[in-house]
C-alpha cells in the first residue's frame, strides 16, 4: 500500500525530484511548488509567478539547495532553503518548456519546449549559448549523460531520439521510432488499434552510454550509445497505454516506469544488456558499418521477442505523471505524481 503525501498542493503535480539530502520538490499546476523532507512533511511553499503549471524541477547536482525549475517559457533558480521569491528568472524558451535537464557540473542547463527547440544556457555566465533545432514536434524529454557533461540525449512527439554533442549544432545521430510500414499495415489489416510511437520520457544509466525511452505506443526501448551514434538493443512491451516515464536506478541496468495504463513497473534489463556486451557480433559489426535495413529489423524483432518481465508490478490506479526514486532511511521508494494533489510513496521491495 501506498503512503500518501497530503495537503502540499491544490491541484495535479506534474513532476517531481529528489535531492541528494532527501529533499524532495514537487511542481504543480497553477504554479505550485513544495518541498518536503523524506518522511513527508513539508518544508517550504511559493507560488510562481503568472502561475504558470509547473512542468518540470531539477535540483543542482553540487548544491543540493539550489533549484531549478520550468513554468511556462520560465526557468527559475531557487534556494530551498528560503523559498520566498525565485532567485533568478530565465527567458529562452518561446513556447512552454517540458523538460530540464543540468549536466553533472552544474555548468550547463538544457531547456526543450513545445515548439521542439532545446535551449541551452551556460549557468555560469547565466546566458543562452546554443539552440538546439530539429525536432520536428514538441520536444518532451531531454537528458545529459552521466560523465559526459557535453553529451545529451532529447526525444519529441516527432517520434524521433537524438544524440548531442554541444560542440556542434545538429545532432550526432537521429532515429526514427516509427514501426516499419509493412507491420503498420499488418496491424491495421488485423483490426488492432496502432499506437505511433511518440517519445515521452528519456532516462539514462549511470554509466552514460545505455539509455531507455517511453512511447505511446506502451514500448520501453533500450539504446546503446557507441561513439557518435547509438543502437537500439531491447525493445519491450512494458504497459496497455503510453508509457509516460521512465527512470533508470543507481542499480546497474534497473529501470522504473509509469504509464497512463496506472501501473509503475520495476525492471531488471542488466541480463540482456550484459549479453549485447558479451557479444563477440560487436567487433564484427563494427568492421561492417554497412548493415542491411533486412538485418536491422530482424534484429528488432529478435529483441522484441527477448522475454522481459517486470521484477515489481504496482498497481497505482491512476494515469502517471512523473516517478522519482529515494532512499528514504535506508529503504528504496518510488514517488508517485498523477492527476491528484498527493504524491504516493511505494516500497520497492523484490517479489
Amino acid at each position: 500500500m501506498a503512503v500518501k503525501w497530503t495537503d502540499g498542493h491544490s491541484s495535479s503535480i506534474l513532476c517531481l525530484n529528489v535531492n541528494k539530502e532527501g529533499l524532495v520538490a514537487s511542481g504543480a499546476e497553477k504554479g505550485e511548488l513544495t518541498i518536503w523532507n523524506e518522511e513527508g512533511i513539508q518544508l517550504g511553499q511559493i507560488q510562481l509567478p503568472r502561475a504558470d503549471d509547473v512542468t518540470c524541477v531539477v535540483f543542482s547536482p553540487t548544491c543540493p539547495s539550489r533549484l531549478y525549475t520550468s513554468h511556462g517559457e520560465t526557468i527559475s533558480m531557487l534556494d530551498v532553503r528560503s523559498l520566498k521569491e525565485p532567485v533568478e528568472c530565465f527567458h529562452l524558451n518561446e513556447e512552454e518548456i517540458n523538460c530540464l535537464s543540468v549536466n553533472e557540473t552544474d555548468s550547463i542547463l538544457a531547456a526543450a519546449d513545445d515548439s521542439g527547440a532545446i535551449k541551452i544556457m551556460d549557468l555560469e555566465n547565466k546566458k543562452l549559448s546554443r539552440s538546439l533545432k530539429r525536432h520536428s514536434n514538441i520536444c518532451s524529454s531531454v537528458a545529459f549523460r552521466p560523465q559526459r557533461p557535453q553529451s545529451l540525449v532529447s526525444c519529441g512527439l516527432d517520434m524521433k531520439v537524438m544524440l548531442w554533442n554541444l560542440q556542434k549544432a545538429r545532432p550526432l545521430w537521429t532515429m526514427t521510432l516509427q514501426e516499419s510500414e509493412a507491420e503498420e499495415v499488418e496491424q491495421q489489416s488485423t483490426g488492432q488499434f496502432f499506437n505511433p510511437p511518440l517519445a515521452h520520457s528519456l532516462s539514462i544509466a549511470a554509466c552514460g552510454n545505455v539509455f531507455g525511452c517511453g512511447a505511446e505506443d506502451g514500448k520501453i526501448r533500450i539504446f546503446r550509445v557507441t561513439g557518435v551514434k547509438f543502437e537500439q538493443e531491447l525493445v519491450f512491451k512494458g504497459h496497455t497505454l503510453g508509457v509516460s516515464q521512465i527512470l533508470f536506478l543507481p542499480e546497474v541496468y534497473w529501470l522504473l516506469t509509469g504509464g497512463n495504463d496506472g501501473k509503475v513497473l520495476l525492471w531488471d534489463v542488466s541480463n540482456e544488456v550484459g549479453k549485447q556486451l558479451k557479444s563477440p557480433m560487436k567487433s564484427i559489426h563494427r568492421r561492417k558499418a554497412r548493415t542491411s535495413a533486412s538485418t536491422k529489423r530482424d534484429a528488432v524483432v529478435t529483441n522484441e521477442h527477448a522475454r522481459v518481465l517486470p521484477k515489481l508490478s504496482i498497481e497505482h490506479g491512476e494515469k502517471v505523471n512523473w516517478i522519482s526514486y529515494a532512499e528514504i532511511k535506508g529503504f528504496r521508494k518510488v514517488l508517485v505524481a498523477d492527476q491528484s494533489s498527493c504524491i504516493s510513496v511505494y516500497p520497492l521491495t523484490e517479489p
